[in-house]
């Protein structure tokens, strides 16, 4: 047997070998050196062990240094706030979001291995868990105090898997709101992690991963690179496709109204008031043409009228709900302008903690991901306080509003997102916070507080007006309303939705009105309209439609959007949501090869199937499988059947004025843009100019064209810029100024206005907005 002699530094036969065990147990081998006798031994069994007995292991107990306990948090200013409540003898980190998640490079899912999913520590987050596992090593207690939902959950999990942590040392804390006594009463009621929110969690992911990593290698072979699809994003994609498709398919149809403006008879300092027209000879309005009209006009023109009918009556409206995720996201979309992705960014700063003068940072805000509109009873009390301080009992009513929530699936019993205090008014924080954050705490604020108000009161009036001649009867009507009592509209009034239509119906009528008064008429004023198309989407109304399906939750919403517009398949034009050539040619080859995929009740159905396994209601990797055993077979046939339609690049007809080869025209994440036929020899680009039909008024040669900002926000410019400077916000029209020969613009669906003489016009004159 040979071992390695220390003296002469190489391996020699081992003399007088004796087989044994050393302190720990392990086999070893003792004997000399068989040239120098210097002691040697070699580690491992041989023949010779067998028979021989190891003696017992020690165990020794070793000694616990650990102590004092350690928070992990996902955000320094989150941490900066909890560790402000938790005072001495806690260590908060924060962990920077997740520490763990799937290879980028593979599909990191093993679907032969009842899909497990292959976690790592990416390169920018391993000194974080370095750290953070050198600090559990020495804690006696660790708390995670991440975020209280399901990514929250799974975060929790990750960290005491990437840092080695022993489950029986983790704590769970849960808190909706940073505040010191929310933080106290959590670490006051620590829980185990919960699996089950965890697995939900791990399996949306893996889902998505799945259906990313299968179809976007797809699209790369049969069409073009750096396309790609997802399994929520593409069905919110498909709705705005859709939409799209709605409107170009869309044909107006011609209608009529006829108003009469009328005066009281034998009434003094009579106002007169106006009806519309409802009913002919008791049976439904029908006005398609002007010709019809006109017969109707000179017949009204003949009648006598009399008020038929006066309802009166009270109307009480509620205030709204208080806050979940998706109704702020679509009022900070109305009222203010903010995206999704906004609304949530600084919702979370709120949330997290700012510093308000207080003696560092203070949460302003309950957690912002919830689909839940309940209020605690604590909450209710301080709202009821205040409101009957700040405006008196008679805005407080009988009894604290309860509200139900609007969604099909609520995700988790969290609170609405309210303030953490209503004594915090926004007047008084104005002062310590961004311009941004001031806007969308003083939007939460108010609404909260309102939503703890009296009803508004109005009182109603509903006039019925009959008008006979020899021919037919006619029936006209009039509703108005005035306010009794402001209730919560003294302090916030939920802003109109962006596709709503005025309907007219509020007018003003003389209170002296009465059943069988003469009326006399004054006018007939007939007015043309035409059918609307569906308007598109905004932000606001697709979360909207997003959640009334189903489809998507609190947490997903904001990326969602996000999401489609980064990839260049929507672009945002005056708040509205517009496909792109990219965007439709990736809907309609996922929805003509996986039309079940995407379609929105499977969607809506793989959340509820989603929300099973948070309940603990079903195991994960069986959702899994239900659906790949759908996912895989349309994979195989669309692998096969898509045609492969990788068309050479269109030439635009110039040549390159760098090397001199053609320039073409290519697809990139923001869709069309000229570049080098050589590429990439050549690196050569400009951006692909769209036409609008208008000629520069600054230049002569130049046209108007559609350009973007680098935040992708829509303006005009000249075709020759940087030599002609001319640029504008909104829209030019081809028609000319009336006044002035100036150059029009669209200022509002109502109006144009030229940018010479600013004088502002009817848009209906104009025949080039009647086909926009």
């Amino acid at each position: 047997m040979e071992a390695y002699c220390v003296k002469c530094r190489e391996k020699r036969e081992m003399a007088d070998p004796e087989a044994g065990f050393n302190s720990v147990g392990a086999p070893v081998t003792k004997g000399v050196c068989s040239t120098c006798g210097t002691k040697m031994n070699r580690m491992g069994r041989t023949p010779a062990h067998e028979g021989l007995t190891p003696p017992e292991k020690e165990t020794r107990k070793p000694k616990n240094h650990r102590s004092g306990k350690l928070v992990i948090v996902e955000s320094p200013t989150k941490a900066k706030t909890v560790g402000r409540y938790l005072g001495k003898g806690f260590t908060v980190k924060a962990s920077v979001g997740h520490v763990r998640d799937l290879l980028r490079s593979q599909l990191s899912v093993d679907i032969e291995n009842n899909y497990q999913p292959k976690y790592r520590v990416p390169n920018d987050k391993r000194d974080i868990v370095k750290e953070i596992t050198s600090a559990a090593g020495k804690a006696e207690d660790i708390y995670l105090a991440t975020d209280p939902d399901r990514e929250g959950e799974a975060i929790a999990w990750h960290l005491m898997e990437a840092a080695r942590i022993e489950p029986e040392r983790i704590h769970r804390v849960v808190f909706h709101e940073i505040t010191k006594d929310a933080v106290e009463e959590a670490f006051s009621k620590p829980r185990v992690l919960d699996m089950d929110l965890v697995n939900a969690q791990q399996a949306r992911r893996v889902l998505d991963r799945i259906v990313g990593y299968s179809l976007s290698p797809l699209l790369w072979e049969k069409v073009r690179s750096r396309l790609s699809a997802g399994r929520v994003q593409t069905v919110a994609l498909r709705m705005i496709v859709e939409r799209e498709r709605d409107i170009d398919a869309f044909t107006p149809v011609e209608y009529w109204t006829i108003e009469a403006e009328f005066l009281q008879k034998n009434v003094d300092d009579a106002a007169s008031f106006v009806a519309r027209l409802a009913r002919i000879d008791n049976e439904e309005l029908s006005l398609p043409d002007e010709v019809t009209v006109g017969r109707v006009i000179n017949d009204m023109q003949t009648a006598i009228y009399t008020v038929d009918k006066v309802k009166r009556g009270e109307r009480r409206r509620k205030p709204a709900a208080p806050f979940t995720t998706s109704t702020l996201q679509q009022e900070a979309s109305r009222r203010i302008g903010f995206t999704a992705k906004k609304t949530m960014r600084i919702a979370q700063e709120l949330y997290e903690g700012i510093d308000i003068g207080e003696g560092g940072q203070t949460g302003l805000i309950t957690y912002m991901r919830t689909d839940s509109p309940t209020v605690s009873v604590v909450a209710q009390q301080e709202a009821r306080t205040y409101i009957e301080k700040k405006y008196g009992g008679d805005f407080l009513p009988d009894e604290a509003p309860k509200y139900a929530t609007r969604a099909k699936s609520a995700q988790e019993a969290h609170e609405a997102i309210r303030p953490t205090s209503v004594f915090r008014s926004p007047k008084h924080m104005k002062e310590h916070l961004s311009r941004d954050q001031y806007r969308l705490y003083q939007l939460i604020w108010q609404r909260f507080v309102a939503s703890q108000m009296a009803p508004a009161v109005y009182d109603t009036l509903t006039v019925e007006i009959v008008g006979r001649t020899n021919n037919h009867e006619y029936l006209l009507r009039v509703s108005g309303s005035t306010i009794r009592f402001y209730g919560f509209l003294k302090l916030y009034e939920e802003s109109k939705d962006e596709d709503s239509v005025e309907n007219g119906e509020n007018q003003p009528i003389p209170a002296s009105i009465a059943e069988g008064q003469a009326l006399d008429l004054l006018r007939l004023n007939p007015e043309q309209h035409f059918t609307q198309p569906p308007p598109r989407y905004t932000e606001a109304t697709l979360v909207r439609t997003l959640e009334e399906y189903g489809i998507g939750r609190p947490s997903t919403y904001a990326p969602t959007l996000s999401t489609i517009q980064a990839r260049g398949y929507v672009f945002r034009d005056d708040k509205r949501l517009i496909p792109t050539e990219t965007g439709i040619l990736v809907n309609d080859l996922m929805v003509d090869y996986f039309s079940d995929l995407f379609e929105y009740d499977f969607t809506a159905h793989m959340e509820e199937d989603l929300d099973e396994v948070a309940e603990g209601s079903r195991e994960w990797h069986s959702v899994i499988d239900e659906f790949y055993q759908k996912f895989e077979p349309d994979l195989r046939h669309a692998q096969v059947e898509i045609p492969v339609n990788k068309a050479e690049p269109e030439k635009v007809g110039r040549n390159c004025p760098e090397c001199g080869h053609e320039l073409v025209i290519r697809f990139g994440r923001y869709g069309k843009f000229i570049s080098c036929g050589d590429f990439p020899t050549c690196r050569y680009t400009e951006p692909w100019l769209e036409k609008i039909g208008v000629h520069c008024p600054d230049c002569e040669d130049g046209d108007i064209v559609l350009r973007k900002t680098r935040k992708g926000r829509i303006f005009y410019g000249c075709s020759n810029y940087p030599t002609c400077q001319f640029n504008s916000w909104k829209k030019p029209i081809p028609e000319k100024c009336p006044q002035c020969e100036g150059t029009l613009v669209i200022a509002n669906k109502q109006t144009v206005t030229c940018i010479k003489c600013e004088e502002i016009f009817p848009a209906a004159q104009f025949p080039s907005l009647d086909q926009e």
